[in-house]
């Protein structure tokens, strides 16, 4: 099975044949003993007062029990069992595996599509979905009937709606009745929405109902992620600073309205580094029309955020970065708002728009639960 030791400092090694061996702290591990009086086994929510656990608890005795590892501990003579998978997933980050695909321009000769009635029939149907999501950053969904209705109801086999001061489910025209150049026939450059916001929009839904009396109106969807790693080979100091120097977005147009965080953030958000392994790009934040003065930033700062969104700007420009698409009736798009920058092209005549936000930990939840057991989910918390 294995071998376990533990040392003076509390520290308990664990071997075994294909692992290799790994240590954990046993204050950790008597933390997290599983056992139903210490976590609650409904809610799986911590029952053990950790703060009632001495700082020197060691373990008294340890076995194998099945596929599990029994320690008796010092503190109270109080049984754990863990379970090698639990323990085997402690040596990594708890985050899930999932393949990222960066796109460009040549996606629209295969861009990722599901069909309504496969993903409003069936939970296999949504698993796709969202999977072509989480590799691409967007998928369409054809054949959705242009109502609002239907397309409500598509969003919320993912997730419920997100409320914003926008409404929830949003139907809206050129017609500026909220004060944001979405609500115009102003060409949109590519962005990401509610930068504004200290957690900004997970998932964003549009679906055009129609367009009549007029043309263009074009979208534009843009890979970030991409677009990041580009600026981290060609300019690595543009890249740092776009990770390192924060700003605040804000949303100011309508009336009772004064919506800007209280921290600043950076444009690009990267998971610590690892040795031999640069930090992986987990966010892109950038609306450069929302965004707001940079007010007590040092001037070098200021001065180096401007030369690295220079940059940045051209790299989200290139034609090779821009997959351009003209939605029409039926074709709902949805992406993720913490990857995908969207803009459009400016149009002529009356289009009518559908859509709505969903918040990304609700989404990335219904991506767990559609492609891992309960098991594998709770062997990572």
């Amino acid at each position: 099975m294995g071998s376990v030791w533990i040392d003076f400092d509390g520290l308990i090694t664990i071997e075994r044949d294909g692992w290799g061996s790994f240590s954990l702290d046993s204050l950790y591990l008597r933390d997290h003993c599983p056992c139903s009086e210490c976590r609650h086994p409904e809610t799986q929510q911590r029952l053990v007062d950790t703060f009632s656990i001495p700082e020197d608890i060691h373990p008294e005795d340890t076995d194998y029990r099945g596929n599990c590892l029994m320690i008796t501990w010092s503190h109270g003579n109080h049984e754990s069992l863990y379970n090698w998978d639990w323990l085997q997933a402690q040596r990594s980050d708890p985050l899930f595996p999932n393949e990222i695909r960066y796109f460009e321009s040549n996606i629209s000769d295969q861009p990722p599509i599901v069909g309504f009635q496969s993903v409003m029939s069936s939970e296999n149907g949504v698993k796709n979905w969202v999977n072509r999501i989480r590799t691409w950053g967007f998928c369409f969904v054809d054949g959705c009937p242009p109502t609002s209705e239907d397309t409500q109801a598509l969003i919320e086999r993912i997730t419920f709606i997100r409320n914003t001061h926008y409404g929830g489910f949003w139907r809206f025209t050129s017609d500026l009745a909220s004060k944001d150049s979405a609500y115009t026939q102003l060409a949109l450059a590519a962005h990401t929405d509610t930068t504004y916001f200290t957690d900004p929009a997970g998932l964003q839904t549009f679906h055009l109902l129609s367009h009549t009396g007029g043309e263009g109106g074009a979208s534009l969807l843009v890979d970030g992620f991409r677009a990041a790693e580009i600026l981290r080979a060609e300019s690595p100091n543009d890249f740092e600073t776009l990770c390192q120097v924060k700003i605040r977005g804000h949303s100011s147009g309508n009336e009772g309205i004064a919506i800007m965080p209280e921290r600043a953030f950076p444009v690009i958000t990267t998971e610590a580094a690892k040795p031999g392994r640069p930090g992986r790009v987990i966010q892109v934040r950038w609306n450069n029309d929302d965004r707001a003065a940079m007010a007590g930033l040092p001037l070098e700062d200021v001065k180096r955020f401007y030369r690295a969104a220079r940059k940045w700007a051209e790299i989200l420009g290139r034609p090779k970065s821009e997959y351009w698409v003209q939605l029409g009736p039926g074709r709902a798009l949805t992406f993720d708002n913490w990857r995908v920058l969207h803009g459009r092209s400016a149009f002529t005549g009356e289009r009518e728009m559908c859509g709505a936000y969903t918040n990304m930990d609700d989404f990335i939840s219904r991506w767990k639960t559609l492609n891992f057991s309960s098991d594998e989910i709770l062997n990572r918390i």
